[in-house]
């Protein structure tokens, strides 16, 4: 069983996602923001982290950075899900070291797949 970090300041956003991977029977675990996000992956080790790129506080862009930085989260993939879907937003997320970049509003058939594609099945 595969374990996935959700982190986005909507709960509506979590909540959708949280409901899409739990019928694959995924473990979710959430956050709020980048901070406790951060936190949380340090601690529980996902295998992948599905962050927003705008929020309050460290915003998606820096959580990611900072995700990448951590040599105990090497192996954990990193999908921006975002509103913001210029070629220049996309190219900042892939810079910051994200795998993939999912704008909003998504298919949540579509996310199973990406998350299947990058390896991370239940």
């Amino acid at each position: 069983m595969s374990k996935v970090l959700i982190i986005d300041d909507h709960p509506d956003i979590r909540r959708l996602v949280r409901l899409t991977l739990e019928f694959e029977q995924h473990q979710i675990m959430e956050a709020v923001d980048g901070r406790i996000g951060l936190e949380a992956a340090r601690q529980w080790k996902p295998d992948i982290v599905l962050l927003d790129v705008m929020m309050p506080g460290m915003d998606g862009l820096e959580t990611c950075r900072q995700l990448r930085a951590d040599p105990s989260l090497a192996g954990t993939r990193v999908v921006l899900l975002t509103a913001r879907g210029g070629s220049a937003d996309r190219s900042a997320g892939l810079a910051a070291g994200a795998d993939e970049y999912v704008v909003k509003p998504f298919s949540p058939l579509t996310l199973l797949q990406l998350v299947e594609q990058l390896g991370v099945s239940a």
